[in-house]
């Protein structure tokens, strides 16, 4: 299989995002040969009733993009902390049940990683990273109808996928994964729904 390159939405708020993510990182961490765009969405957007202000236009709705911009702003001015500084974000969220809306939480993350805080918010205070995230989110409903997180997009295919599992470390089964995902996407367009009715406990 050969997926040259492919993209995947997340937004910190998913569980499932946060599931296909820690596969994604753990795969590239342990050497997996792909070019992968990590694609901002935004879940708050994708929620606005009719006739309401769009999330980046509402300050109410603010704080609520804070960590997204966080993690915009370290992909795209500290690529190397990246990695490790997205899961931890998923992890604040999700594991630790810590509110990723607040400055001081987001800032531990960032300098538990050796990313220099004053210059993340620095960052999103320029009002670069709330730009950025609102162009890719328009761009992913735009020209591939996203509605979710996560969404993998693989040339003109783009599926939302929810993996179960977590990789645990496991760059073999996250290897594993993310082949079998980027096969879904592009290996066989016709499968558009797969469900299991329930999920074993």
């Amino acid at each position: 299989m050969s997926v040259p390159a492919f993209s995947v939405t997340w937004d910190y708020r998913c569980p499932f995002a946060r599931n296909l993510h820690e596969h994604l990182v753990t795969a590239l961490s342990g050497g997996a040969d792909w070019d992968v765009e990590f694609w901002p969405f935004s879940l708050n957007q994708v929620h606005v009733a009719e006739g309401d202000p769009d999330v980046w236009d509402d300050p109410s709705k603010a704080e609520g993009l804070l960590a997204m911009q966080v993690g915009i702003a370290v992909r795209d001015r500290f690529p190397e902390a990246f990695p490790q500084v997205h899961v931890a974000l998923f992890a604040a969220r999700h594991d630790e049940a810590l509110d990723i809306r607040e400055d001081a939480v987001l800032r531990d993350v960032l300098g538990a990683h050796g990313v220099d805080a004053d210059a993340v918010f620095g960052e999103i205070a320029d009002g670069g990273p709330l730009d950025t995230f609102r162009k890719a989110h328009e761009r992913a409903v735009n020209e591939h109808h996203v509605f979710g997180v996560p969404t993998v997009i693989a040339g003109d295919q783009a599926v939302f996928i929810r993996v179960m599992h977590r990789p645990q470390g496991d760059v073999a089964e996250a290897t594993r994964t993310i082949e079998r995902v980027l096969d879904l996407t592009t290996g066989w367009t016709n499968l558009n729904e797969f469900k299991h009715t329930s999920i074993p406990r």
